[in-house]
């Protein structure tokens, strides 16, 4: 990953509290797995900001080394990478995730 990839990532996770990386945007989801965390976030009602991975091959591929994860989308709350898809839903179920949110745009 280049420097400029790196900070521009970095700037992006700082810059937002809430950020998922994804396939399609917030109001266009491309995948069932960006959907779903997109449907979550919208079900919270928190804000909450998306980087489309398709409208940039180096952002897709570089997000993957920045947080050591393989797959799309990727949820960051404070600057705090949280997961996938699936991480996501055990989160809305359980709870926590509401509760980590909350934290994070009290901050």
């Amino acid at each position: 990953m280049t420097p400029e990839l790196k900070a521009k990532l970095d700037q992006l996770v700082t810059d937002n509290k809430v950020l998922i990386f994804m396939k399609g945007s917030k109001l266009m989801p491309q995948c069932g797995f960006s959907n779903n965390v997109v449907q979550i976030f919208n079900t919270l009602g928190v804000p909450f900001e998306t980087v489309d991975v398709l409208a940039d091959p180096e952002i897709r591929q570089g997000v993957k080394e920045y947080s050591n994860w393989p797959t799309i989308p990727q949820i960051y709350v404070n600057g705090e990478f949280l997961g996938g898809s699936d991480i996501a839903i055990e989160m809305y179920q359980s709870g926590e995730l509401q509760e980590m949110v909350e934290v994070a745009l009290a901050s």
